[in-house]
């Protein structure tokens, strides 16, 4: 009876953070260039501590961490010069007070000194590592296929765009940015796309019903713990009731 009530509790913990997980996909499913995660689990087998059991073992589940869906998402044309989607594998380059971070959220615009920084003020660099800068009298603004950037003025650098080779490593630090220690390899054959954004790839259909069979599991270890209480329960009553 204890070894169910451990089960179940396992059982639950696995599908809270399934949840927290589907939650998160949900509330981003209009972030621009999110990824949707799912929670990876597996059985977790230890030793009984009873030598009446038949199987000395006991299958808890434990969560292994997350699988990020690195499927583009739809591209959403917005008609700004400066937004920039990337389709297929690749990350802009940015600088940050934290050094540099990585993000697919190309909705770009120009701060007070004329440099192109994303939503949060971060710099956005070019293959060279330097920011890109326009001049107030400057016109033209285009974005080509493989992210050379010119003007009337002539050209203005190149977008860095970099790939690596394990991108589910790559860690969230907020405001569509990630870190990574691993070493940068300049993507090939990239495609950008000026005037669009890249859409989040969270399906909500999907997620709903994710949430639905997760809702539905944990009711059921709910059903199992409750079940191995009531048998403890009658197992104390029966032992007091005999002992009496």
């Amino acid at each position: 009876m204890e070894n169910a009530l451990l089960i179940g509790l396992s059982r639950q913990m696995a599908m809270a953070r399934d949840m927290a997980t589907i939650a998160n996909n949900i509330a981003n499913v209009n972030t621009t260039a999110f990824k949707s995660e799912t929670m990876m689990f597996e059985q977790y087998l230890k030793t009984d501590a009873s030598d009446m059991s038949p199987d000395k073992r006991i299958a808890f589940v434990q969560d292994v961490g997350q699988y990020r869906n690195m499927r583009d998402g739809a591209l959403q044309t917005t008609g700004n010069p400066f937004d920039v989607a990337i389709t297929g594998e690749g990350y802009f380059r940015i600088e940050t007070e934290n050094g540099i971070r990585y993000s697919r959220n190309g909705n770009f615009h120009l701060n007070n000194e004329g440099q192109l920084v994303t939503s949060a003020g971060d710099l956005v660099l070019t293959d060279a590592g330097a920011p890109i800068a326009f001049a107030r009298d400057e016109t033209g603004i285009t974005v080509a296929r493989d992210g050379t950037i010119s003007t009337d003025q002539g050209l203005r650098g190149r977008l860095a765009i970099v790939t690596f080779e394990n991108p589910q490593d790559m860690k969230k630090t907020g405001d569509s940015l990630f870190e990574t220690a691993q070493q940068e390899i300049p993507s090939e054959n990239i495609r950008l796309v000026q005037g669009a954004l890249e859409g989040s790839n969270v399906n909500p259909i999907l997620e709903l019903t994710n949430m639905i069979e997760v809702s539905r599991s944990y009711a059921s270890a709910q059903k199992l713990i409750d079940q191995a209480d009531q048998m403890r329960r009658q197992a104390i009553q029966q032992l007091g009731g005999t002992a009496a």
